[in-house]
């Protein structure tokens, strides 16, 4: 169940956030990455987006944070985490409380070993993506970005996704994230 302190742009359009430097709703829902997700969801034909981006309270940094917001298991938040291989950038969508096997994944990518797969810096991921770490989203990147689905994501019928900002997310179901993201279904730990 969804908590009631998440904002529903659709019902408060232009009702602050709380918290003395948090961003109003309305700059949150204009910010660029957050707009690009929503185009991005649009274009792949998932339906109500313009009610589905919700605004959490407070910045959530963490599967953790946000799940305590969202009153939803930290398992049920699709984690965004970029790598990079080979000088491009790998999307794992694991669920809130998986870490990923890197020398598991390496082995299902035919990678010599875990050490090929980096985790991405910042600035890497701000040039893939065009996203910042804390509020990657599944979809909405600069450019294609090859990701990788969590199976253990498939338990919950809803599942929240970063949406392009540290405050900002969206409820999604399984079959519709890896229909989106184009994504590739594998155990990640």
């Amino acid at each position: 169940m969804t908590d009631t302190s998440v904002i529903d742009p659709s019902s408060t359009p232009s009702t602050p956030a709380t918290g003395a430097s948090t961003p109003s709703v309305s700059s949150v829902l204009n910010h660029r990455a957050v707009k690009a997700v929503s185009a991005a969801l649009r274009d792949a034909e998932v339906t109500n987006v313009d009610t589905l981006v919700r605004i959490l309270p407070d910045t959530a940094p963490t599967a953790a944070t946000a799940a305590a917001q969202l009153g939803c298991p930290v398992s049920a938040i699709a984690n965004s985490l970029i790598f990079e291989v080979g000088g491009e950038a790998l999307l794992v969508l694991t669920s809130g409380g998986h870490r990923v096997d890197t020398k598991a994944l390496a082995s299902r990518l035919g990678l010599a070993s875990a050490k090929a797969i980096k985790r991405a810096k910042p600035e890497f991921v701000k040039t893939k993506t065009g996203q910042a770490i804390g509020g990657v989203a599944p979809v909405g990147h600069l450019e294609r970005v090859r990701t990788l689905v969590d199976e253990e994501l498939a338990s919950y019928p809803e599942i929240w996704a970063a949406a392009g900002h540290h405050q900002a997310v969206f409820p999604i179901d399984f079959e519709t994230l890896v229909r989106v993201t184009q994504g590739e279904v594998v155990k990640v730990d």
